[in-house]
């Protein structure tokens, strides 16, 4: 059996045209994922480099400063969320502009995506054709408090489409089993 035969087995199981295609550009069939539980991630690693630390308070208390002064916010919530996972989960970042996924947690490649205050839906939409296995879903409040959530890749809808799209509401807190 070929590293390929996967894709199709994928055609034997109902997928798209397109699903193949991501999953050949990907090199894996990343539905076939199991749930992400808080149990089964890497120890967590808060605050493992005090100085970056320090820097994420500095920009939520300016961005709060910010907001209470003039009734708008900065528009930094990909960062905010970005830096959140990495102090929180020990998610270790790539190199700015790295397509396909934000980092990795052990030896899985993470998206990360931030639902900010000002997002009235409560949902993300992310790149199906992303190389990322776990899916972190931020979400910042109107107090700046922030919360994160985990899902497989396999765990998201299986439309046509170039994104997939997720509600926060369909996501449960780590450690829980997801709802979708």
């Amino acid at each position: 059996m070929s590293d390929w035969d996967f894709l199709h087995d994928m055609l034997n199981h109902g997928y798209s045209p397109e699903q193949i295609a991501d999953a050949a550009a990907c090199g894996y069939n990343p539905w076939e994922w199991g749930p992400v539980l808080e149990n089964e991630l890497p120890a967590l690693c808060p605050h493992d480099d005090p100085q970056l630390a320090g820097i994420f308070e500095s920009l939520v208390e300016n961005a709060m400063s910010y907001y209470e002064l003039t009734g708008r916010y900065l528009q930094i919530w990909g960062e905010l969320g970005e830096l959140y996972a990495e102090l929180k989960y020990g998610i270790k970042r790539h190199k700015p502009h790295t397509q396909g996924s934000d980092g990795k947690l052990g030896n899985d490649f993470v998206e990360i995506k931030t639902i900010s205050p000002e997002k009235d839906g409560g949902q993300v939409q992310v790149k199906r054709a992303g190389n990322f296995n776990k899916l972190l879903v931020v979400k910042i409040s109107e107090n700046f408090e922030f919360e994160g959530r985990f899902i497989e890749r396999k765990r998201l809808s299986r439309s046509d489409g170039t994104y997939a799209r997720v509600s926060w509401s369909a996501l449960t807190p780590s450690g829980k089993e997801p709802q979708i």
